[in-house]
């Protein structure tokens, strides 16, 4: 095998690893090409190519998320990770691990992490690397990694989120609400959701979004029925996918360009969080964005009453 296909088999796992760290597509997509760069410029061959690319794209992505979290800690409004429908990297044994630390809420967890603590649960619970493999990745000791695992794993148990067991279940309420959606079914929508339900949106000061997070049956369905209004004036259209592991969808307008997404929590057969990414350079790697602005103009248009031309 080549060293372009050594690496071209491990890209899945490199961009699973580097997504998980820093919540971004566009700067895992980064991080992959160069460690590419730097295996191909590397004239030693290591005993485990799949443990040398990992440890390098594992220091590329905790230098690059640094960097990062300066950003998000200026960033306008809420800040929600980049929205994934499709996890190129599939590991029948740790299918549970993998799903679970996909989800919208599991990598806003992470962000309570040091870049190197989310580097080495990553490592340690996600992917199942050895110790000894994590302490050569993230440069430490083996000692000083068990004793990030055990802080990280805390701090991810205090607040681990948790979701449905059934699959199957989930789908079929996140059919149900986006059912409900498409009709313009408030009373519908309203019966889905859990008593202490919350809408959040992350539009990045770039495109139309909450300025806070909606809490209650209520007043979420209140929200969420204006938004219905907007899709029906504009010609916007509601797509089922999963997102970042979760049920949701992916929003677009009459031209098939993407306006958001829409990743649903859902525990104990209610919806108990909705997250909405608006943000346009969030959702590029889906494809050409619709201007929501735009939009939300034309939705005013439609909506506000005409003069009559007879006075």
């Amino acid at each position: 095998m080549s060293r372009t296909e050594e690496f071209e088999e491990l890209r899945p796992l490199l961009f699973a690893i580097a997504y998980r760290i820093l919540g971004s597509v566009s700067e895992a997509e980064d991080a992959v090409q160069e460690t590419w760069l730097r295996w191909e410029r590397t004239s030693t061959l290591p005993r485990s190519t799949k443990a040398y690319l990992s440890a390098v794209v594992t220091r590329i992505s905790v230098d690059v998320l640094r960097s990062a979290r300066v950003r998000r800690e200026e960033y306008v409004g809420p800040w929600f990770p980049e929205p994934l429908l499709t996890d190129p990297y599939e590991d029948p044994e740790r299918s549970a691990e993998l799903s679970d630390s996909l989800s919208m809420a599991a990598l806003l967890l992470l962000e309570r992490l040091s870049p190197l603590e989310r580097a080495v649960f990553v490592l340690r619970e996600v992917f199942g690397f050895g110790f000894p493999e994590i302490a050569s990745a993230v440069d430490r000791s083996e000692a000083a990694c068990r004793q990030l695992a055990v802080r990280a794993r805390r701090h991810m148990d205090a607040g681990r989120p948790r979701f449905e067991a059934d699959r199957k279940e989930r789908e079929e309420l996140a059919e149900r609400f986006f059912g409900a959606f498409r009709e313009g079914d408030v009373d519908g929508l309203r019966d889905l959701l859990a008593a202490d339900v919350q809408l959040v949106g992350d539009g990045g000061g770039k495109a139309p979004a909450l300025a806070n997070a909606v809490r209650g049956p209520d007043n979420v369905a209140r929200v969420i029925s204006s938004f219905v209004s907007m899709c029906l004036a504009t010609g916007v259209v509601a797509e089922p996918h999963r997102v970042n592991g979760q049920p949701g969808a992916l929003f677009r307008d009459r031209d098939g360009r993407v306006v958001s997404t829409l990743a649903l929590d859902i525990l104990g057969g209610r919806i108990q969080t909705i997250r909405g990414v608006v943000n346009p350079d969030k959702l590029g790697h889906l494809g050409p964005v619709a201007d929501a602005w735009a939009l939300k103009d034309e939705a005013m248009r439609t909506r506000r009453p005409q003069p009559d031309p007879t006075g």
